[in-house]
C-alpha cells in the first residue's frame, strides 16, 4: 500500500516558507499581548466534554466537535476553542490569583467543518483574556488591543472596521421590541448571525416562521426598520430610549478617547456562542476582495462560576492565524520573509575540520551558522544556499584560514568582502539588525 503525502482534510503542512509567515503572525500577537501585560499560558488539547456542552453552543458540540470515547471509557473532545478551558483553570485558582487576570495564549485547535477560504478544521488562533473586571473599562481595553494589533501589522484605519453590539439591547430587542418569547428570541438570533450567509427572501421566511401567525407582518417591519439603520441614532425609538443603549453609546465615545477610530455600530452582530452576557464584536475585513469577519470576542461574565466557584467577569477576543494572513496578504501588508539562518560556510578542498571550528566560532558569536559537510563541489554548495535564501555565503579554504582574512558573499546583491573574524561577524548583524528594522 502506498501512504498519501497529503495532509488529513481541512488541515495543512507548515514547510520552512510557511512557517515563516506563521511566526511572524505569532509574534507580532505576542508583541501587543506582552505590552498589555498579558501573562503566556498553556491548557491541554483534549478536554472533557461537558466542558463544552454547558455552553459553547448546540452546533459547535454536536456538529463540529471531534468528540470521541477514551480508553478508560470517557468522553473527551479535542478543543474547539479555549474559553472554557481558560475559565476553567481560572476557576481552579480562584483565590490564589491576583487580579485581574490578564492571560494570553497561542494554540491549535480542531472544528469538523467544511474547509474553505479562511476556514480550516485544524486552525491557530491567539486567545487574550481579562478575568475581574466588571466595568466597561475591560472592553475598551480588548478592543483596543484589537485595534492595535491590526495596526501593528500595518493595517490602517480604511482597511478594517470594528463591529460592537450588545448582548443586553439584544435581549431588550427580542423581549421588549420585537415580543418574541425566550424560544422564538434564540431562533431569530440566530437568523440574525445567519443573515449574511442566506438570500433576503431565506431570511423573510424563515423569520415569518419565527414570529406568531398574527404578529408576522409588524414583525417584519420592525426587522426591517433595525437593519434600516446605518447609526445607533437611526435605531427606532423604542429602543434609544433603552438603558441598554446608553451603556453602547459610552463604549463608543471611551472607544474614540482611547484613538480607536474603526469602531461601528452593527446591531444585527450575534457573536454565535451562547456565553457572551453583553458586549460582542467583531473585525471585519472592509476589501471587497476578502469580504469577512476575520475575529472578534466580547464579554461572558457566567463561564467561571459553572465550576462551582464565585461568579467571575470577563472579556477575551481570539484572532485567528489563517484569517490574518489571509487579509495580509489582500491587502499586500506580508513583508518578504527570510530563513533565519544567515551564513553559509562553504568548504573549499580538505578545510572540513577548520570549517568546522570557524563555524562553532561563528555560531558563539551568535551568528545563526550552516556549515556545508557533503564534501561537494564548490558549485553545488553555492546553489544550495542560493535555493535556502540564505543571505551570506562565506568561504572557507586552508588558506582562508591560516590567515583568518574570509570572502564574505552577500548573494542578492553578489557583493564580496575580504574581512577579519571580528569585522565578519559584525557585519552580518548589521545585516540582521536592518532586516529587524523593516519586517
Amino acid at each position: 500500500m502506498t501512504l498519501s503525502t497529503q495532509p488529513y482534510k481541512g488541515s495543512r503542512d507548515f514547510y520552512p516558507d510557511d512557517k515563516r509567515v506563521q511566526n511572524y503572525i505569532f509574534a507580532k500577537w505576542a508583541q501587543i499581548s506582552q505590552r498589555y501585560g498579558y501573562e503566556d499560558y498553556g491548557a491541554p488539547i483534549l478536554e472533557p466534554y461537558e466542558l463544552y456542552a454547558a455552553k459553547s453552543g448546540q452546533e459547535l458540540v454536536n456538529e463540529e466537535s471531534y468528540l470521541f470515547t477514551d480508553r478508560g471509557g470517557r468522553q473527551v473532545m479535542i478543543r474547539p476553542e479555549m474559553t472554557p478551558s481558560v475559565s476553567r483553570m481560572v476557576a481552579a485558582r480562584r483565590q490564589e490569583l491576583a487580579y485581574p487576570v490578564r492571560w494570553y495564549s497561542i494554540a491549535n485547535f480542531m472544528r469538523y467543518q467544511r474547509p474553505q477560504r479562511g476556514r480550516q478544521r485544524e486552525f491557530w488562533q491567539l486567545n487574550a483574556d481579562i478575568f475581574g473586571v466588571e466595568t466597561i473599562d475591560a472592553e475598551i481595553e480588548i478592543i483596543t488591543m484589537a485595534d492595535e494589533i491590526m495596526k501593528t501589522f500595518g493595517a490602517t484605519d480604511k482597511m478594517y472596521a470594528i463591529k460592537i453590539n450588545s448582548r443586553h439591547l439584544v435581549n431588550f430587542l427580542m423581549a421588549e421590541y420585537l415580543e418574541l418569547d425566550v424560544v422564538q428570541s434564540q431562533l431569530m438570533m440566530k437568523l440574525f448571525d445567519r443573515k449574511d450567509k442566506i438570500l433576503p427572501e431565506e431570511f423573510r421566511d424563515q423569520a415569518v416562521e419565527i414570529f406568531d401567525a398574527d404578529k408576522a407582518k409588524e414583525g417584519l417591519r420592525k426587522v426591517a426598520a433595525l437593519f434600516s439603520a446605518k447609526t445607533m441614532g437611526d435605531l427606532p425609538k423604542e429602543i434609544l430610549n433603552s438603558s441598554a443603549i446608553v451603556q453602547v453609546q459610552t463604549l463608543f465615545t471611551l472607544l474614540r478617547e482611547h484613538g480607536v477610530k474603526t469602531a461601528t455600530f452593527d446591531i444585527g452582530l450575534m457573536r454565535g456562542l451562547d456565553y457572551y452576557t453583553d458586549i460582542v464584536f467583531e473585525v471585519f475585513d472592509t476589501n471587497p476582495e476578502n469580504p469577512r469577519s476575520l475575529f472578534g470576542g466580547g464579554r461572558y461574565d457566567g463561564l467561571v462560576g459553572l465550576f462551582g466557584v464565585e461568579p467571575l467577569s470577563a472579556v477575551g477576543f481570539a484572532p485567528g492565524a489563517t484569517t490574518m494572513q489571509d487579509f495580509l496578504e489582500t491587502h499586500k501588508l506580508l513583508p518578504k520573509l527570510q530563513t533565519k539562518t544567515e551564513v553559509y560556510v562553504a568548504v573549499l578542498g580538505d578545510a572540513l575540520k577548520g570549517a568546522q571550528k570557524l563555524a562553532t566560532r561563528l555560531r558563539s558569536e551568535g551568528v545563526n551558522t550552516e556549515l556545508d559537510i557533503t564534501g561537494r563541489k564548490l558549485d553545488k554548495q553555492i546553489k544550495t544556499a542560493v535555493k535556502k535564501g540564505i543571505p551570506f555565503l562565506l568561504f572557507a579554504g586552508q588558506k582562508e584560514l591560516d590567515e583568518e582574512i574570509y570572502t564574505l558573499k552577500d548573494v542578492q546583491k553578489e557583493t564580496e568582502e575580504k574581512l577579519a573574524f571580528e569585522r565578519l561577524v559584525a557585519a552580518i548583524k548589521d545585516y540582521r539588525h536592518a532586516e529587524e528594522d523593516i519586517v
